[in-house]
Formats: structure tokens, C-alpha cells, sequence
């Protein structure tokens, strides 16, 4: 689970969202390297459990084979281990200016 807050979000900011499953460790992995990114760039973090009733849909919706399914503003950014490279290049095209090192 994400140890620090992160700087000030708006409701304007992008919305991540993970699924994750219990004992997982790409999904420590991804919300590890996520609160590090947020460290760098405001946006707000939605963390779920597969097994909810919200998690189980969106695991549906996005065929995600594997945990964690990580979405950015509803969009699928990856499935299973955490595709950094794509989720910066969607941040910079909403405008973000994030460095590649944000999450190193």
C-alpha cells in the first residue's frame, strides 16, 4: 500500500487505478513504483481488490489475465507487471511533464 501521500491532487488531476490481488507482489511492485511517480506528479491513486464487486467488473471489462490491471483515467495501462513506460507517455500526453527517472 502507498507509504506516502504524495503532493496535493485537484479533481482535475489523472486518476490511477489499480486492482490488485492479495499476495501480490507486481502489485506492490506497481503501487511501490506509483507512489514514487506521485512524489514527481500530482495525481490521485484509486486502489482496489479483485474480489470487489467494482474490481471484479473492471477485471471483466479489460480482459486483464493478470494482477495488477492498472488503468489511467479509465484507459487500460497494463495488466500484470506495470508497463512504466507506456503510463508516463499517456501522463506526458495529458500534459504531464514526467521524467522517466520519477519512478527509478
Amino acid at each position: 500500500m502507498p507509504s506516502t501521500p504524495g503532493p496535493l491532487t485537484s479533481l482535475t488531476d489523472p486518476v490511477v487505478t489499480v486492482v490488485r490481488s492479495p499476495a501480490c507482489h507486481l502489485c506492490e511492485a506497481a503501487l511501490d513504483t506509483l507512489d514514487r511517480l506521485r512524489e514527481r506528479t500530482p495525481l490521485r491513486l484509486r486502489v482496489l481488490e479483485a474480489r470487489s464487486d467494482e474490481g471484479q467488473l473492471l477485471v471483466a471489462e479489460h480482459r486483464a489475465a493478470m494482477s495488477p490491471l492498472v488503468l489511467l483515467d479509465g484507459q487500460f495501462v497494463s495488466s500484470g507487471r506495470l508497463r512504466t513506460g507506456h503510463l508516463l507517455d499517456l501522463l506526458r500526453q495529458r500534459g504531464a511533464d514526467v521524467p522517466l527517472t520519477a519512478v527509478r
